[in-house]
């Protein structure tokens, strides 16, 4: 098939290859990827608009490398926004990428732009989270264990005064994420959620775990807590993921967690729509929520002194 032109937001794109396959077991291709991101983006865009994006590209599809992208293209269009953002270690200056538009999903769509992680701040506060992220990395394929963990995070966040937000990550866990009020930095929202994590990993240790390494789990669920970092990412709600079936990140309600049909790759870019004809975004009113880093602080020095 020859080059297909689409019209977004007035923007005119170009995609080369449009029936490229990029998911070899279900035909999925470019073409599919742009429709399903022009598609979702009145969804997404919200959870995108602001924040510096990491792409990950996969050009021959998934079953060949991909490629993980900061710094914006020189070929990239004038009218794709981005943001140059200092960064710390002598790497210097890096342009980030932001969607602000469907033009722009559709755009990096176009490029084999199958997944987007998103930071945690904004490029106005860049060293200042608005989110903090814990991400349930289970033992093995049995997923009720990663289910417990987000109850047990959850509700410690409740118990804390925040409002905890969960959702499916596309590839093996869950996410949950708490809004927050722009004021700290990252070492010091990272700081609490290192002793979030200690606070529920001596409650439940023998079901979860801090350790980093893998030798040292033992069989126990990893709470992540490392993205939590200046120029960290978390995978963008709605974004696909480049595994089988092409899973997408999906918001959830709490009582979601329960449903047993529920796992990290139970919504697909084939069956997303469907649920979203049936449900509103549960993330949309997530920054009414925003919290104090300090708010937490103060019940975990409670819970530590107990």
């Amino acid at each position: 098939m020859s080059d297909r032109t689409l019209t977004v937001d007035g923007k005119t794109i170009t995609l080369s290859h449009p029936d490229k396959v990029l998911f070899p077991e279900h035909g999925l291709s470019k073409s599919d990827l742009a429709d399903y991101y022009q598609r979702v983006a009145p969804m997404m865009l919200p959870h995108l608009r602001g924040r510096p994006l990491t792409l990950h590209r996969f050009p021959d599809g998934i079953g060949a490398h991909g490629f993980y992208q900061q710094n914006r293209s020189d070929y990239f269009p004038d009218w794709l926004p981005a943001a140059s953002i200092d960064h710390p270690g002598g790497t210097g200056a890096v342009t980030h990428i932001l969607c602000e538009r469907a033009a722009d999903l559709v755009y990096l769509a176009s490029q084999a732009t199958l997944t987007l992680h998103a930071w945690l701040s904004r490029v106005d506060r860049p060293h200042r989270p608005d989110q903090l992220v814990l991400d349930l990395d289970p033992p093995g394929d049995d997923f009720e264990p990663v289910r417990r963990a987000a109850w047990q995070v959850g509700d410690a966040l409740r118990d804390a005064g925040l409002t905890p937000f969960v959702k499916t990550t596309g590839s093996r866990g869950l996410h949950v994420v708490a809004p927050l009020k722009p004021g700290a930095d990252f070492d010091r929202v990272r700081r609490a959620c290192r002793r979030l994590a200690d606070h529920l990993v001596a409650r439940h240790p023998d079901a979860l775990t801090a350790e980093q390494r893998k030798n040292k789990r033992h069989g126990r669920l990893y709470l992540d807590i490392m993205r939590n970092a200046f120029g960290q990412t978390a995978v963008a709600p709605y974004a696909v993921r480049a595994k089988p079936g092409a899973p997408v990140a999906t918001p959830l309600d709490w009582n979601e967690v329960n449903d047993a049909d529920i796992g990290p790759r139970r919504y697909r870019v084939d069956n997303l729509f469907r649920r979203l004809g049936q449900k509103d975004d549960p993330w949309a009113d997530m920054a009414h929520h925003a919290a104090d880093i300090g708010t937490l602080e103060t019940a975990l020095r409670a819970w530590e002194r107990d």
